[in-house]
């Protein structure tokens, strides 16, 4: 019952077909602050009568559930019913303070580095600056980049970030030991009962536009 009463909510959401109303969007923090606000703020100078709903989360929301009518992730969704598409790959780079001394590839000894806490550990930037940096000592963690990009902006270390915050972040320099680090595929969503829902497909069309890779 509670499955049939979410169905007809997202299929009597879906048939708007006017520019009004309100949008929840999911994605993790700093991809919402660095990337997706200069969208929706060029959204909703178009569409002034809709409101937009951001929340920045590790928890992946469920679309079918309602939770979100959009999200944002760095793998393929798995969830039933959920139109998806590549939105596109994101680069990472090595960054420090401007004034700190650059490591040596493949040492790294006397560097600090800022990094992600334990339970993302295996992820690739995680396993490369360890390949890259094996001497270092690992200073500072967090699972959040945007404190990250701080504490590497305070000079406590350096730190893999997607390329979109750590050029935004005052005091940083892209750090080159030879090879970058693997970057990542960011994947947009929807649940299929609202793919005709107009105000939906405004912002995902305008967000392909502008950020999607060519």
């Amino acid at each position: 019952m509670e499955e049939e009463a979410l169905g007809l909510s997202r299929a009597l959401a879906g048939q708007g077909n006017t520019l009004t109303g309100s949008l929840r969007v999911t994605s993790s923090d700093w991809f919402g602050m660095h990337v997706l606000t200069p969208v929706f703020a060029s959204f909703l100078r178009q569409h002034p009568e809709v409101s937009v709903e951001l929340v920045t989360d590790s928890r992946q929301y469920s679309l079918a559930r309602r939770e979100a009518d959009l999200a944002f992730r760095i793998t393929p969704f798995e969830e039933p019913d959920v139109i998806q598409r590549k939105l596109l790959h994101m680069q990472y780079a090595l960054y420090g303070h401007r004034d700190l001394v650059v490591p040596h590839a493949g040492d790294g000894q006397g560097a600090a580095l800022i990094g992600m806490d334990t339970a993302f550990g295996t992820l690739p930037d995680v396993t490369w600056a360890g390949r890259m940096l094996p001497r270092a000592r690992i200073a500072y963690r967090s699972n959040n980049r945007g404190v990250q990009a701080r504490m590497c902006a305070e000079g406590g270390g350096f730190a893999v970030l997607p390329c979109a915050l750590g050029d935004a972040t005052p005091d940083l320099r892209r750090i080159d030991l030879g090879e970058a680090p693997p970057g990542r595929d960011v994947w947009l969503g929807i649940h299929r009962d609202l793919r005709r829902l107009a105000r939906l497909r405004a912002l995902v069309d305008l967000t392909v536009a502008l950020l999607g890779d060519q």
